[in-house]
């Protein structure tokens, strides 16, 4: 299928007031941080500066892994920055938020996937904003039992890890990745007696079917995932994988439906949507 090079109507947004995102950005740039918003170029991020929010990228801008729909880039990453979860907790207090979500790029190249990072980071912003909510996103860790184990110990209030796509997309554009270890991994999460709600997501437009779809929601339920989100694939550039189709705004709120109907206690569904867009709305929905 040909990529359309226009965007329907739905996809298209008003730009926000750039004075608006100058005190989101002079923070970062103190702290010397990265966000998943500048570097997956995401379409959400005039907004989220716009409120004060961003969400904070440790472990370096490099991926070990180079994913066609992601536009962080790939390469050998550097050393972690021991200074830097004081830092992302230093800029979470500037900006006064009152809920923080954290990711990181893949490190394959990191013995424990980079959970140690990770629990630190939780660990220093719980000191520095012991009221605020903290949300992970994070890579597979190569399917480490110790290394999930190692960041659910630092006792975020949600454990995220997205299935990106359905399993037959996987292939083609999750190089690297493998649908029944990141199932696991959110199963592993998941266990009754951890108290952390279980988040992942899924984009849409890939070339993935209706069923396809549903049988991946499937999974996630099983797998005791609470919260799940549906977004749109929108293409970073040429060299990325194409999208195949644009689906509107009625088809995702069919499947948040379905998505309900499974059981999930939170579900976030429409063109915009992204795991860790407006993150802490979807938290509190499941409540």
């Amino acid at each position: 299928m040909r990529e359309s090079t226009r965007l329907p109507s739905w996809l298209t947004r008003s730009l926000s007031d750039p004075a608006a995102t100058h005190h989101v950005k002079r923070v970062l740039a103190t702290h010397r941080l990265n966000t998943v918003c500048d570097s997956a170029k995401c379409p959400n991020r005039p907004d989220c500066f716009a409120r004060g929010t961003a969400t904070f990228m440790i472990l370096g801008d490099r991926c070990t892994r180079n994913c066609r729909f992601c536009a962080v880039d790939h390469g050998a990453p550097p050393v972690p920055d021991a200074g830097e979860p004081e830092r992302v907790a230093g800029a979470a207090r500037d900006l006064e938020l009152s809920f923080v979500v954290v990711t990181s790029v893949t490190r394959d190249d990191l013995a424990d996937g980079g959970s140690g990072h990770f629990a630190r980071t939780i660990s220093a912003i719980r000191a520095a904003l012991p009221k605020a909510g903290v949300e992970v996103l994070v890579p597979d860790l190569g399917g480490s039992s110790d290394s999930i184990d190692t960041v659910l110990d630092a006792a975020p209030d949600v454990f995220g890890h997205n299935i990106e796509t359905v399993q037959r997309l996987y292939t083609s554009v999750r190089e690297g990745a493998d649908y029944g270890r990141s199932l696991a991994v959110l199963r592993h999460a998941a266990r009754p007696e951890r108290a952390t709600a279980v988040k992942s997501a899924l984009m849409l437009g890939l070339g993935e079917t209706r069923s396809e779809v549903e049988r991946a929601l499937s999974d996630l339920r099983e797998a005791g995932v609470s919260i799940v989100c549906l977004g749109q694939y929108l293409r970073p550039s040429p060299s990325h994988a194409a999208v195949e189709r644009f689906v509107p705004p009625a088809e995702f709120e069919e499947l948040g439906e379905y998505a309900r109907s499974l059981g999930f206690e939170g579900v976030s569904s429409g063109p915009f949507v992204r795991s860790s867009y407006r993150a802490e709305e979807a938290a509190i929905g499941r409540q």
